[in-house]
């Protein structure tokens, strides 16, 4: 009897295990299911227009390295991989003997193509600096304008598709100069003062009379009336505690100290893997943000893939970051202290990071980073009111007239409103409607307070002054304005 019941819990036994693996293999079966299909799928151009779409050129096959085209805006696909590799495709001495012949080459061309498109003249504007009182504004626009069209406003009167379909647009994006190893490139100012940022493989391409001040003023909100912090000096590692100790808390001087503190990156660190002749600890917040404004270096987006499709990115100012909800150009970062953890050292891939070297920083550090940044104020602007209006009495009648344009006709307030100038959002601008290329979406825009200090303009530069940025928005938006508007809209955003 004990037998026949230990033989029927034994059959039993089987039975439910059997039972509990068709289950769970039609469970496991259930999770990597095909999903849905739609049999007869067609392609849609969602109203870009199928021989636009078609026209669109795939990403070239090219190594780190070598010479991307500069008109990426006409190229759209997928790339092989998200991923990177921390291992160079040839070795260290290749590397270097590779862009020792390659860079002078690569620069020329690079000068050549500036030249066509911008006419870096060097013409400033009549009595008017940068907040630090030392470089000049920029006159402009510099942007060139296509043979048979004699001024911008000519341009300005012809249509969108007229525009396009004569290739005519003079504001198209512009690219990394060497897209396919890309990352941050330093103006020649900041090289001078710290030479192992200095690449073997390429130079900026922006005049240095174009870019911001150097090493600009920075301004608190906890001590406005002691000006410039840093009384013309670039706040370093080895500096900053003189400069700040007894002006800020120690919880805001942890936060300078790291950002200031350079961690490595994908092309700037101890490795094999680099773009430094020699190695280094990397860079830091500070290293592009320079005094907590910006230096003028560029990068590109770590927010797309393949390589190609990343955007070139200018460094914005941390100025007045307290006053924004909405940071990062496509990303839609949300506060100062995730911004902190998630810079774009590594080109937004973790396997680089933890390859070369992690920058992870604890969220109790990046606090205090984003409480250091929150202090960060705009320069002063002695012609704007508490409700963010000119002084009737301190502006000029040019000065006026802008600020009714940007509240007005021009629409620039939009966009831009409140006490930093910006709603906070990002916004499609829809630039591809002037010329054959891919769409670059929705991208945040960007403060005007205290725009006259952070030059080129756009998220890429593509608008090297004031002016140009004027002639861009007139054309996209189809405003209309005339020549003395135009100058009167400048005039305004100067004394913001």
């Amino acid at each position: 009897m004990k037998n026949k019941k230990l033989l029927l819990a034994s059959i039993i036994l089987v039975f439910l295990a059997v039972v509990g693996f068709q289950l769970v293999d039609q469970n496991l079966h259930m999770l990597q299911s095909p999903g849905a299909q739609i049999n007869d799928y067609q392609e849609f151009d969602y109203g870009l227009g199928s021989s636009y779409v078609d026209s669109l050129k795939k990403y070239p096959d090219l190594k780190d390295g070598e010479i991307a085209p500069f008109n990426l805006w006409e190229y759209a696909g997928k790339g092989k991989s998200s991923f990177d590799s921390p291992e160079l495709l040839m070795s260290w001495e290749e590397w270097i003997d590779f862009h020792k012949k390659q860079k002078p080459e690569l620069m020329e061309d690079v000068r050549q193509y500036m030249s066509g498109r911008f006419d870096f003249n060097g013409e400033v504007m009549a009595n008017q600096f940068m907040s630090g009182q030392r470089k000049p504004i920029m006159a402009g626009p510099i942007a060139r304008l296509s043979k048979g069209i004699s001024s911008f406003e000519k341009l300005a009167g012809l249509s969108p598709d007229e525009i396009k379909k004569r290739d005519l647009f003079p504001y198209k994006p512009l690219a990394h100069p060497l897209q396919t190893t890309a990352h941050m490139v330093f103006p020649d100012e900041w090289n001078k003062a710290h030479p192992e940022h200095q690449r073997i493989d390429l130079d900026h391409d922006i005049p240095a009379e174009y870019l911001p001040e150097f090493p600009p003023p920075m301004f608190l909100t906890t001590h406005k009336e002691l000006g410039d912090i840093s009384e013309g000096r670039e706040v370093t590692l080895s500096n900053y505690f003189e400069i700040f100790d007894g002006l800020i808390t120690a919880e805001q001087l942890e936060g300078l100290k790291e950002l200031l503190k350079p961690t490595p990156t994908t092309w700037f660190n101890h490795t094999l893997h680099r773009v430094t002749l020699e190695p280094g600890a990397g860079v830091s917040c500070f290293s592009c943000h320079v005094n907590g404004h910006t230096n003028g270096a560029f990068e590109v987006a770590p927010d797309s893939r393949p390589n190609f499709a990343r955007l070139r990115v200018d460094t914005p100012t941390m100025r007045g970051n307290y006053n924004l909800m909405q940071l990062a150009s496509k990303r839609s970062i949300r506060s100062m202290d995730h911004f902190a953890e998630v810079e774009e050292y590594f080109d937004g891939d973790p396997g680089m990071q933890q390859a070369i070297g992690p920058r992870s920083q604890k969220r109790e550090v990046t606090n205090r980073m984003g409480d250091f940044n929150a202090i960060l104020d705009f320069a002063p602007a002695p012609k704007l009111g508490p409700l963010d209006k000119l002084f009737p009495d301190k502006a000029t009648k040019q000065e006026l007239l802008g600020e009714k344009i940007f509240f007005g006709k021009g629409q620039c307030s939009s966009c831009h409103s409140g006490p930093a100038f910006v709603d906070d959002y990002l916004h499609d601008l829809q630039v591809e409607r002037f010329y054959k290329g891919r769409p670059e979406g929705p991208i945040k825009t960007f403060p005007l307070r205290g725009i006259k200090d952070s030059p080129p303009y756009l998220h890429d530069g593509r608008c090297p002054t004031l002016a140009d940025a004027v002639e861009f928005f007139n054309l996209v938006l189809e405003l209309e304005l005339s020549k003395e508007e135009k100058n009167a809209l400048v005039a305004y955003m100067i004394c913001l």
